[in-house]
């Protein structure tokens, strides 16, 4: 016998001897043996694009990259990927994602009510980010960053929206409402509530906003004849309406800059 068969043939007395014998009235014991862990298969991939993120900024990362990272959160262990592809793909981009209804994010698969809440929670904060930069800002002075908050808001709702930037006298925002939410193609716009409105929060002056969801920013006929009745409505009380901002999926239109007011 050989010196590590001999060591062997020892430990195995020793924990025969050591090992109490169960009585023939004792119960016998069962072992709880530990749950296997459960290893997330997509873990290597998420772990690289987070790296890359971290090392190189959302430049680095295609949209349907950025999105897989937010789809993160409401889907720990199922793989992303596909899921972020196939909104891209159903609503155009990513901003479109966000900006669309609940009910359509949920007609693509592996997306549940939880999933499109928390990315209509990320388009929320996203707003709130940009609006910060606004309030209680001189506007005219902060021009680009108006457009980014508006476009922001309002590019991709798939209705059409009346907004209402309202100034003190000093051009500085005082508050930001969507006054109707009407089709695809109107929104109803009452000149009195406008005025009205405008009266309650001691405004000097007010810009104008909607949004076409056809993307295409060009105002209409009837956008410049309700503009041009709102304008009569307020200027005898001293409101001015320093523009009327239509924006779409593909830029915005002034109307000031137009010089069709």
């Amino acid at each position: 016998m050989s010196h590590d068969e001999d060591g062997d043939e020892r430990s195995l007395f020793f924990n025969e001897a050591s090992t109490p014998q169960a009585s023939s009235h004792s119960k016998p014991v069962t072992e709880n043996p530990r749950p296997a862990t459960k290893i997330n298969p997509n873990a290597g991939h998420r772990d690289r694009l987070r790296q890359r993120f971290a090392n190189a900024g959302e430049g680095a990362l295609a949209d349907y990259e950025l999105l897989e990272m937010l789809l993160f959160r409401s889907l720990p262990r199922i793989d992303t990927k596909p899921i972020a592809k196939a909104l891209i793909t159903r609503f155009g981009s990513f901003g479109e994602v966000l900006g669309a209804d609940p009910s359509l994010l949920m007609e693509v698969k592996g997306v549940k009510e939880a999933t499109a809440l928390d990315l209509k929670i990320v388009a929320a904060a996203a707003r709130t980010m940009i609006r910060t930069g606004v309030l209680n800002r001189e506007v005219l002075s902060s021009w680009n960053a108006v457009l980014d908050y508006c476009t922001a808001a309002m590019a991709y709702e798939n209705k059409e929206q009346f907004r209402i930037l309202f100034l003190d006298k000093k051009n500085a925002l005082i508050a930001d409402e969507v006054q109707q939410t009407g089709t695809v193609d109107h929104t109803p716009v009452y000149p009195r509530e406008v005025l009205k409105r405008a009266l309650e929060l001691s405004a000097t002056a007010i810009i104008l906003v909607h949004n076409h969801p056809s993307g295409d920013p060009t105002p209409s006929r009837a956008d410049i004849a309700m503009t041009k009745q709102i304008i009569d409505a307020i200027k005898p009380l001293g409101i001015a309406v320093h523009d009327h901002i239509i924006i779409g999926k593909s830029g915005h239109a002034s109307m000031r800059g137009m010089q069709l007011i």
